[in-house]
C-alpha cells in the first residue's frame, strides 16, 4: 500500500534519544488516517546510534557514509520518500511529534504546500538564542524573510514541495525561503519546543557563519539567478562610470597642471575601473551561461554516498 506519510528524522550522536523519539513518533502518526513510513538517517554518527536504529522496528535506516551535515541528511530523506505528504523533525527530541496532526490539519484546511512550525519559547541556552536572533535579523533585511522560525525542522510538506528540493551545505535554515521563490504556499503554526535531555546541540558560531554564507547564496539565487547578467551588469556600468570621473579627473590634472600620466595615481585607477568593468560584464556573461547548463541538468558529482539502506 502507498505510503500516506512519510517522516523523516536526520540523527548525528543522539543514541539517548532515538527510542522514545520513536515511540512518540508513532503514537502521533496513529491519530491520522493512512499509512505512513518512517526513515531515519545516520549522518556519519560515531556513537551508538546506528545501534539504537537498528533496534526498532517497522522503520527505513538510511546509513550515510559520513557526517555531511543536517541538510544532506535532509535531502536524502526527501529523495528516499514515497508519501503523499512529508514531514520532516530533528532527532534531539527538543521537537514535540505530538505537534504533527496540528500542522497536518492546518496543511490540509488552508491549502498550504508547507507548514512550518514556530518555535515561539525555545529553550535552549543563551548563546543560541542569541545566533539565532542575530540570523533572524540578517534573513529579514536580506531575503525579507518574514517567517518567525526558520530554523524549527519541524514541518510538513506536500510531496511535490519536498522533491523539489536539492540542498546542502547549510542551506536547510532557508528551505522556506527557497520554496517561496518557487512559488510554493507556505503557512506556518506555533509548537512545542522541549529541553534537550540527552546529547548536545550541534550548533555553533561556525555553523552560523557558514549559515551567513549561504544566506548571500540565497539572495542571489532569488534575485538574479535566472537574470545573472544584470547583476554583474550593474556592477559593470558602475565601474565604468566611475572609471570615466577618475579619467576626466585625470585629462584635467595632464592640461591644467601638466601632470606626468605615470606619476598621477588616477591614471592607474582610471585603467584599473575600466578593466574591473570588462571583467565584471565578462563574468556576468559566464554565469548566465553555467546556469543555463546547470538548469539543462548537466551531470555532477555526487554531494554524499549512502553505505546502506536498512528496513526494519
Amino acid at each position: 500500500m502507498k505510503n500516506e506519510y512519510s517522516v523523516i528524522v536526520p540523527v548525528f550522536n543522539e543514541a539517548g534519544n532515538i527510542t522514545n523519539l520513536d515511540s512518540e513518533i508513532k503514537s502521533a502518526m496513529s491519530h491520522l488516517r493512512g499509512y505512513s513510513e518512517i526513515i531515519y538517517i545516520n549522518d556519519g554518527s560515531t556513537d551508538s546510534t546506528l545501534g539504537e536504529l537498528k533496534s526498532l522496528h517497522g522503520v527505513t535506516i538510511i546509513n550515510l557514509n559520513r557526517n555531511y551535515g543536517q541538510a544532506v541528511a535532509l535531502d536524502a530523506g526527501f529523495k528516499a520518500a514515497d508519501g503523499n505528504f512529508i514531514i520532516s523533525l530533528d532527532g534531539d527530541g527538543q521537537n514535540d511529534p505530538a505537534d504533527i496532526p496540528k500542522l497536518v490539519e492546518k496543511l490540509t484546511q488552508d491549502d498550504l504546500d508547507v507548514v512550518a512550525g514556530w518555535r515561539k519559547k525555545r529553550k535552549d541556552n543563551g548563546s543560541i538564542n542569541i545566533l539565532t536572533r542575530m540570523g533572524r535579523l540578517m534573513r529579514r533585511l536580506i531575503i525579507s524573510d518574514v517567517v518567525h522560525d526558520t530554523g524549527c525542522t519541524l514541518r510538513v510538506y506536500k510531496r511535490e514541495a519536498a522533491k523539489s528540493l536539492d540542498i546542502g551545505g547549510e542551506m536547510h535554515r532557508y528551505i522556506l525561503p527557497i520554496l517561496k521563490w518557487k512559488g510554493f504556499r507556505i503557512g506556518e503554526i506555533i509548537v512545542n519546543h522541549r529541553p534537550r535531555v540527552n546529547g548536545k546541540s550541534k550548533y555553533n558560531c561556525t555553523k552560523a557563519i557558514r549559515g551567513f554564507i549561504d544566506l548571500i547564496k540565497i539572495w542571489f539565487i532569488q534575485k538574479y539567478s535566472q537574470r545573472p547578467l544584470h547583476l554583474f551588469g550593474y556592477l559593470s556600468l558602475a565601474s565604468f562610470f566611475v572609471g570615466f570621473l577618475s579619467g576626466f579627473w585625470t585629462i584635467y590634472g595632464k592640461v591644467v597642471f601638466g601632470l606626468s600620466l605615470n606619476r598621477n595615481g588616477w591614471f592607474f585607477l582610471t585603467a584599473f575601473l575600466f578593466i574591473a568593468g570588462i571583467m565584471f560584464f565578462s563574468f556576468g556573461i559566464i554565469m548566465d551561461f553555467l546556469i543555463r547548463i546547470h538548469l539543462n541538468n548537466s551531470p555532477y558529482e555526487k554531494r554524499y554516498y549512502v553505505r546502506e539502506i536498512i528496513r526494519k
